[in-house]
C-alpha cells in the first residue's frame, strides 16, 4: 500500500486531477478546488498522509470530506479512482503539453481536438511546420514560444527552487528546534538562505554539539522532516514534507567558522577566496586554512577569523557573490536594516484589492514605528478589477485626509498606484495626479511589448512630472515569470536624470528591482525605495524581503529614500521639487 506517500506526491496527484478535470471541461469551481488542495498539501509542513490516517486532515484549509476520501484512496491504492477514469479518456502526452507556458489544459485540448496533437513530439513537429497557426488564436509568435520552451526543456518540469520566504520559514523552524536540543551548542543556517538569495534549492545547517550523534538523530524526530537518510555521528541529510533537502553537519567548535564560511558560499565567492589565498601561500577549505610555509592548518572558531587570516575585510553574508567584496581596499558598507525604514510608500486598501481600511493600515504602520504611509490603491486600467476610478479617487483623497487628521503619530499620504499605459502615460489626468501627495506608477498590462517599445514606455512614465516613483520596475515573478524585455540601464539613466525613485518591491515573489539592478541604480544616484506593496495589515511584515534584496545590493540607509524621516523624504518627491 501507499500509506507513506509524501506531501509532494499527494499534491502532484491533485494537480494532475485538476488538469484532467480542466481537459474534461469540468466547472471551474471543481478545478480550482483541486488546485487549491494541491497547494495546501504542497505547503503543509507536517505529513498529510499521517494527518489523514489520524482523521485530522480536514483541519487543513480547503480540505473537506470529499478530498479526505480521495487522499485516503490514494494512500490505500496508490491512485484516485476519478483520475483513473479521466486518464482513460485522454492520451498521457496531452498532460505533458499543458506544462508549457501559454498552453494550459483548455488550449492543449483545442490542439488535440482540431489537429490531433497528443504529445510534446507532435507539438514540436506542428510548430516546426507552422501548423499551429491554422488554429484560431495560435499564431506565429506562439509557435516560436513553443519551440523556445521545448529547446529550454520546460516540458521536463525540473524540480523548482523554493522562494526564500518559504525556505526560511522551514529553515528557521528547524534551527530553533535543534538549538533547543540538550546536546546543541551552536546551530546556524548557511547556504543561499543565509545570503538572502531570491530562492534556494536546499538548506545547509552547521552546528556544534556536546553529543554530535544525538543532534543528527534529532533531525529525524522533527515534525517538519519527512525522512532522513542514515544519520551519522557528524552529518545527516533529510527532506522536509515540502520536498526541501536539508543537510546538517556537526563539527568541533574550533573549526565552526571554517565550515560556516564554506557552506555559506556562494560558489563564486569561495572560488575567488581560494584564489586570493593561494597568492598568499595559503589553501582554504571547509577544514581550515593550510599554510604552505609551515605546513600547519589554522582552524577558525568564527568566520571573522577566516577573513582576518586571509587579510580580508569581513563581508556580510548577503555580499558574498564575488562582486567586489574581496577586492583590495574593500570597506564593508553599513547595510540597511529593517529598523532603518521610516515609511512605506506602496499599500492597498479595501478601495481596490486590499483587505483593510485606510485607518487600519495607518494604525498598523504606526505600530511598526513608521512615520508615514502612502495609500496607493490600484487605478482604473490595471486589469484585475477592484480598482479606483477618477471619481472614486477624488473621494479617496478626502478619506485619507480625514484619517490623517484623526490618527496621530503618522503622516498618511493620499496616493495611487497608477497603471502605465502602453504609450507611457498614466491612466489619470494630470490635474488629478497633481492633487495627490504621492504617485507610484507600475506596468500591469501589455507585458509582451518589444524591448525598445517597453523601454520607451517606461522612460516616458519616468519623465512624467507627477510620477514620483516606478513600482516593481521589471515585472518579474521569481521562478514563475521572467522580467519583461526592458533596457534597465536606460530606465536607471532616466530615473537619475528626472529624480524619479525606483522601487524594490518587497513581495517575496517579486523583490523587484533585483539586487544587481538596485545596486546599479543607487550607484547612478537614483533614490531607491523599499516598499511592502501590502494588501493587508498582516502582510506589512514582508518588508523583510525587500530589505534582504537591498542588503544584497550593498545599499546603505543613505541610499534608501524611505529610511529618511518624513520632512526629508517629503522634500525628495518629484512634486516637491517642481
Amino acid at each position: 500500500m501507499a500509506s507513506q506517500l509524501s506531501n509532494l506526491a499527494i499534491s502532484a496527484a491533485f494537480d494532475e486531477l485538476a488538469d484532467l478535470y480542466e481537459l474534461d471541461g469540468a466547472v471551474v469551481h471543481r478545478v480550482l478546488a483541486y488546485r487549491s488542495a494541491a497547494k495546501t498539501v504542497r505547503e503543509a509542513t507536517v505529513s498529510v498522509a499521517a494527518l489523514t490516517r489520524a482523521g485530522r486532515v480536514t483541519t487543513l484549509p480547503g480540505i473537506g470530506t470529499t478530498l479526505e476520501e480521495k487522499i485516503g484512496a490514494l494512500l490505500d491504492t496508490g491512485t484516485i479512482p476519478a483520475a483513473e477514469k479521466l486518464r482513460g479518456r485522454y492520451p498521457p502526452g496531452l498532460l505533458d503539453m499543458t506544462r508549457l507556458p501559454g498552453l494550459g489544459p483548455k488550449r492543449a485540448k483545442r490542439l488535440f481536438d482540431e489537429l490531433g496533437i497528443e504529445s510534446l513530439a507532435m507539438l514540436r513537429a506542428a510548430a516546426e511546420t507552422q501548423r499551429l497557426r491554422e488554429v484560431r488564436g495560435f499564431g506565429a509568435k506562439f509557435e516560436e514560444s513553443v519551440l523556445a520552451a521545448l529547446a529550454a526543456g520546460v516540458g521536463d518540469r525540473p524540480a523548482p527552487r523554493v522562494l526564500l520566504h518559504k525556505a526560511l520559514g522551514v529553515g528557521e523552524q528547524i534551527v530553533a528546534a535543534l538549538r533547543a536540543h540538550p546536546a546543541a551548542d551552536r546551530v546556524e543556517l548557511a547556504g543561499s538562505a543565509r545570503r538572502g538569495a531570491d530562492s534556494v534549492k536546499d538548506l545547509d545547517i552547521i552546528a556544534t554539539a556536546s553529543d554530535p550523534g544525538a543532534l543528527t538523530r534529532a533531525l529525524a524526530e522533527l515534525d517538519v522532516i519527512e525522512s532522513v537518510s542514515a544519520p551519522g555521528e557528524n552529518a545527516a541529510r533529510g527532506r522536509t514534507h515540502t520536498g526541501l533537502p536539508v543537510d546538517l553537519r556537526v563539527v568541533t567548535p574550533d573549526c565552526f567558522g571554517n565550515l560556516l564560511q564554506h557552506f555559506t558560499g556562494s560558489q563564486a565567492h569561495n572560488v575567488a577566496l581560494r584564489e586570493a589565498a593561494v597568492r598568499r601561500g595559503l589553501h582554504v577549505s571547509e577544514y581550515g586554512i593550510l599554510d604552505d610555509a609551515t605546513g600547519e592548518t589554522l582552524r577558525c572558531a568564527t568566520e571573522e577569523e577566516v577573513y582576518e587570516r586571509l587579510g580580508l575585510a569581513y563581508p556580510e553574508p548577503e555580499l558574498r557573490e564575488d562582486r567586489g567584496e574581496l577586492a583590495p581596499g574593500f570597506a564593508a558598507p553599513r547595510l540597511i536594516t529593517i529598523e532603518d525604514i521610516r515609511g512605506d510608500l506602496h499599500c492597498h486598501t479595501v478601495a481596490s484589492d486590499g483587505r483593510n481600511t485606510i485607518e487600519e493600515m495607518a494604525l498598523a504602520a504606526r505600530d511598526r514605528g513608521y512615520e508615514y504611509l502612502a495609500i496607493t490603491d490600484h487605478s482604473a486600467t490595471h486589469g484585475f478589477g477592484n480598482h479606483v476610478g477618477p471619481d472614486e479617487l477624488e473621494r479617496q483623497i478626502e478619506r485619507v485626509a480625514a484619517v490623517n487628521a484623526r490618527v496621530e503619530g503618522i503622516e498618511v499620504l493620499a496616493g495611487t498606484e497608477t497603471n502605465v499605459l502602453p504609450d507611457g502615460s498614466p491612466d489619470y489626468d494630470d490635474d488629478l495626479l497633481e492633487r495627490l501627495d504621492w504617485v507610484i506608477a507600475s506596468v500591469h498590462t501589455a507585458f509582451s511589448m518589444p524591448e525598445a517599445e517597453m523601454t520607451k514606455r517606461m522612460v516616458a512614465a519616468i519623465e512624467h512630472p507627477w510620477i514620483d516613483a516606478i513600482g516593481h520596475p521589471t515585472g518579474r515573478k521569481i521562478e514563475s515569470r521572467a522580467p519583461y524585455a526592458l533596457d534597465v540601464d536606460a530606465v536607471i539613466e532616466a530615473a537619475a536624470r528626472t529624480h524619479t525613485m525606483l522601487e524594490i518591491n518587497a513581495a517575496p515573489d517579486r523583490r523587484d528591482l533585483d539586487d544587481v539592478h538596485a545596486r546599479a541604480a543607487a550607484e547612478a544616484g537614483v533614490m531607491v525605495l523599499v516598499d511592502s506593496d501590502a494588501h493587508g495589515t498582516n502582510t506589512m511584515g514582508i518588508m523583510r524581503w525587500g530589505i534582504a534584496t537591498a542588503r544584497r545590493a550593498w545599499l546603505t540607509p543613505e541610499q534608501v529614500a524611505n529610511a529618511r524621516p518624513w520632512p526629508q523624504f517629503a522634500a525628495l518627491r518629484k512634486r516637491a521639487q517642481a
